[in-house]
């Protein structure tokens, strides 16, 4: 059992590293070391510092480790665009905020945000620095246009059965940080047959919209991911409207088979840093996920590769604030992120020392067996209400889930790009004045 005594924090802070500049990573890159597979995780989709440390590792992995590409929890066709400017090609936008604005449905800040913006300024200048043959991409994973589907479904329901409608925007909410579907499944059980057969429909229309690029570059890897895309998302949907199957599972399963697919398209030498959320690269079998049967993308990385290819690197805050929704489809706010709860990873970590802190597990012995045992460990989705905070942690074994662990004492609120600061063309998103 974790010792949460006053003497005991006080020789955790010990064990960790410092985190407060670039420098401070190099005990990372050193971990890292040959690794092909780096995933990067955040504990919201709202957070600056997650976002900007990101930019930081992957900038450093990039430039000093030869990595090929960045995949994100993120949707394959707006993705693809910021792909093909970061690369340069023809026929781009003129500035990556021109794409970066095209990114219309919520939870629009996600990726259409200042944060983006500055890394894909640097990735277009590092490519056109070097052969194209290096250039590094930039691609989308997720399974679905998901959110714009179920904006269809609601929008669907509202006029053929507003009682369901009720109940897939429940199911929404409930579906961060990593998924409940019960409400969904009353829903879709109360609908008429031919309803739930034209929602069925109209999802399987919504997924062959995604755009294709003939004679353009990348054209074949855009095809086939496309088709993946449209071939998962079926059994995606069709998992959500069957009692008993998991939803969340396929979905953790298309994301390995399309970083599968990018990889091999980028051939043996490839290497992929993924930034999603800690829900999906931490892995899952060092949570309660378990228990219900859950596995993840962090999960099936590690069974799939050997044990020296892979890093998990899970991040973690205290408190500050945070951009995200009160409820599906709410306008996007900035809110407060309270002190984490007692006895949770953050609070240990805050109480051991008021600083940002760099932990990596299989250097440190003592730390590895401190974190061994459950802990809570917060998870903020794109929907959050504040109030109702205890119900955003994740019983947790640390050191088995992640390699590594950046926590950051005091957080802020990344900025979206539909929130343009006034007199600003760009704010100062990029870390350390890079």
């Amino acid at each position: 059992m974790t010792d949460f005594t006053s003497k005991a924090r006080t020789g955790l802070a010990k064990l960790c590293l410092p985190l407060q500049n670039s420098q401070d990573l190099d005990p990372l890159l050193e971990r890292i070391g040959d690794a092909k597979y780096v995933l990067l995780g955040e504990a919201s989709h709202g957070t600056h510092e997650y976002y900007t440390w990101r930019a930081e590792i992957s900038r450093r992995l990039i430039q000093e480790k030869g990595f090929s590409f960045i995949a994100v929890e993120g949707d394959w066709p707006d993705c693809f665009e910021i792909n093909r400017w970061v690369k340069n090609y023809p026929d781009t936008a003129e500035s990556i905020t021109d794409v970066l604005t095209q990114f219309d449905r919520w939870p629009t800040w996600m990726w259409a945000n200042w944060e983006i913006a500055a890394l894909a300024e640097w990735m277009r200048k590092y490519n056109n620095a070097v052969p194209k043959s290096q250039r590094v991409g930039f691609y989308g994973l997720d399974v679905y246009s998901m959110w714009d589907s179920m904006k269809i479904i609601v929008d669907y329901l509202e006029k053929e059965d507003p009682e369901a409608a009720a109940y897939a925007k429940r199911a929404i909410n409930c579906f961060e940080p990593y998924g409940e579907e019960e409400s969904y499944g009353i829903g879709l059980s109360r609908m008429k047959s031919s309803c739930r057969e034209a929602v069925l429909q109209l999802l399987l229309e919504v997924r062959q919209k995604a755009a294709h690029y003939n004679h353009a570059p990348e054209a074949g890897l855009n095809a086939e991911i496309n088709a993946l895309v449209a071939a998962n998302g079926e059994k995606y949907y069709r998992s959500m409207s069957a009692f008993g199957d998991n939803s969340w599972n396929v979905r953790d399963r298309h994301m390995v088979e399309a970083l599968n697919t990018i990889m091999n398209y980028h051939g043996p030498e490839a290497k992929v840093i993924v930034w999603e959320h800690n829900t999906h690269i931490g892995d899952a079998r060092a949570t309660d996920m378990a228990d219900e049967g859950m596995l993840n993308v962090g999960q099936l990385v590690r069974d799939q590769h050997k044990p020296e290819e892979v890093v998990l690197v899970g991040f973690g805050s205290y408190e500050g604030t945070v951009i995200a929704g009160r409820m599906w489809d709410a306008p996007m706010q900035e809110m407060p992120v309270p002190p984490a709860i007692e006895k949770s990873v953050e609070e240990v970590l805050h109480s051991a020392s008021q600083e940002s802190k760099l932990l990596i597990f299989d250097q440190q012995p003592a730390l590895r067996e401190y974190f061994r045992g459950w802990m809570g460990h917060r998870a903020i989705g794109v929907v959050y209400r504040p109030e109702r905070e205890r119900g955003n942690y994740v019983p947790t074994k640390l050191s088995a889930r992640y390699d590594a662990f950046l926590y950051l004492d005091k957080t802020r609120a990344l900025h979206p790009i539909h929130l343009k600061p006034a007199g600003q063309k760009t704010p100062e998103t990029f870390p350390f004045g890079m």
